[in-house]
């Protein structure tokens, strides 16, 4: 996994270098995950292009959506949260779960096509990077990358370990936002919390349910196995 210093940036890291059940690995510069991108300087643009992103798949609602990607960046809009349903929403602040894994398997469950949708962007983007995120990188970028890499058969050990870089990154900038508290509240840890998700599920049977079809998981696993940017 490699960690990137672009100017401005927030929770960015490559997904390249994560471990497959099979002995293989992520490519670098295939997938991309961070936080919002209206902190970025300039400068920070022209280091985003020129480590080889061509498409930006932004999860964030519309109204979050104050800097959008400048030419010749590709972005997709794929809002996952679905703010208009507040019942889901009103279930999750309720159980004190938001901003953990524990509102995973709520949201799971009820927005199975806004997950496959947000797949589907990153299986038929352009030639070249790819970058994931929505506000903080954390909880929205987090369910998406787990997704992806769940396809690409990587180790549970080594998606569990990449989530938990997220909280002590956003805690540097955003403190207020640190998750951990709501953790411990509930007598877990991310580890607990996310292992227990991905134990249960069954990612290509959960979105092909959901409308993947079999080319474009199949396009998401070339991309992070085969294809990307080889970065030295």
């Amino acid at each position: 996994m490699r960690d990137l210093e672009w100017e401005g940036a927030l929770n960015v890291r490559d997904l390249g270098g994560l471990r497959t059940g099979d002995g293989r690995a992520v490519r670098p510069g295939a997938v991309v995950r961070s936080g919002m991108l209206d902190r970025l300087t300039p400068r920070g643009w022209d280091e985003l292009i020129g480590y080889g992103i061509r498409t930006v798949v932004d999860l964030r609602n519309e109204e979050e959506r104050t800097v959008l990607p400048p030419d010749p960046l590709t972005c997709v809009h794929a809002p996952l949260d679905d703010t208009a349903d507040t019942a889901m929403w009103e279930l999750i602040w309720g159980r004190d779960l938001d901003g953990t894994p524990l509102y995973y398997p709520v949201f799971l469950e009820r927005k199975a096509e806004r997950c496959a949708a947000a797949v589907r962007a990153v299986a038929q983007a352009e030639p070249g990077g790819v970058l994931v995120h929505c506000g903080a990188g954390r909880d929205r970028t987090g369910l998406v990358s787990m997704l992806l890499l769940m396809l690409a058969g990587v180790l549970h050990d080594e998606i569990i370990a990449d989530y938990e870089i997220s909280n002590p990154r956003i805690a540097m900038v955003y403190p207020e936002y640190c998750s951990l508290e709501i953790l411990e509240r509930h007598g877990t840890t991310e580890r607990e919390a996310l292992l227990a998700v991905l134990n249960s599920l069954d990612a290509v049977s959960y979105l092909g349910g959901a409308g993947l079809t079999a080319s474009e998981a199949e396009a998401v696993r070339d991309r992070l196995l085969q294809g990307g940017v080889t970065h030295t």
